[in-house]
């Protein structure tokens, strides 16, 4: 049998170089940049369902009080990394990942306009998401398991959010986000979906053990726990609607000046000059 030495050669079983990856960077930046709306917004959802899904991976985990300190990070950020294997591995549009959208406007092929649209739209659509799954989790009782230890897992862990002084709060984010844009740009290098899942362990997994803020994984984190408090689950006022909205916005500001160091950097070392 005859073999297709043209196609052999085009097969490549090693990830893209970084300057590959930059220039696909771009490339997908623009086709986010170019999505309808309605479509952007529907994806958008799903991604704030998933980083949802996350959370709840992690704070059922946790759920345990028994389990040591350093376990409980290193196992509750490997739960969390569910979060964006669902994003990477399904496709969906993810706020914090989109900050890389920037290579695409360093060179010129989207304008401001269409990048803020883009964030604006993909924000709102990652609450939206983030919303829908707290209603599903609160309605299937997971917060009552373990004698409901993982109900006040959530209330712990928003309250500890949302207690944080302004510049602990955003250079968390900024920290956050540098690794999440890895976790994607590693994602963009990729050409498995095995080589996706494994690229993204470890930067997501370091995040969540670090306590990192991350806007997206705090718009299920904090209305779920605002709510349970609401309901009666830990000290009565521990969260409050200010304390959410706080949190989001410096987090938000936070994961975007993380986002861009990321983007930029790899922009002004690998991208193709133009003559």
């Amino acid at each position: 049998m005859a073999i297709d030495t043209q196609n052999l050669e085009k097969v490549k079983p090693d990830a893209l170089t970084p300057a590959e990856t930059e220039a696909k960077a771009e490339a997908v930046g623009c086709a986010k940049a170019a999505m309808p709306a309605g479509k952007c917004f529907v994806s958008a959802m799903l991604a704030g369902a998933f980083i949802a899904f996350g959370g709840m991976f992690f704070c059922t985990f946790l759920g345990d009080s028994t389990i040591p300190f350093a376990v409980q990070r290193l196992v509750g950020g490997i739960c969390f990394c569910l979060g964006l294997c669902l994003v990477l591995c399904c496709g969906a549009e993810l706020f914090t990942g989109n900050s890389l959208m920037v290579c695409a406007k360093a060179s010129g092929r989207i304008c401001w306009k269409d990048l803020f649209k883009n964030w604006g739209i993909v924000w709102l659509g990652n609450l939206a998401g983030a919303l829908v799954a707290v209603c599903f989790i609160y309605l299937s009782n997971l917060q009552g398991m373990n004698g409901g230890e993982v109900g006040a897992t959530f209330v712990s862990v928003a309250a500890g959010k949302v207690a944080l002084d302004p510049v602990t709060l955003f250079f968390k984010a900024v920290m956050c986000n540098i690794l999440v844009c890895l976790a994607v740009w590693i994602g963009f290098s990729s050409r498995t979906t095995v080589d996706k899942v494994i690229g993204i362990l470890l930067p997501i997994s370091a995040f969540v053990a670090c306590g990192f803020e991350h806007c997206v994984a705090n718009m299920f984190f904090l209305p779920m726990g605002l709510l349970l408090n609401a309901m009666g689950t830990g000290a009565m006022g521990a969260i409050a609607l200010g304390g959410v909205v706080y949190n989001l916005i410096l987090a938000t500001v936070g994961n975007v000046a993380g986002g861009l160091l990321v983007g930029l950097a790899y922009w002004a070392i690998y991208r193709k000059k133009e003559k």
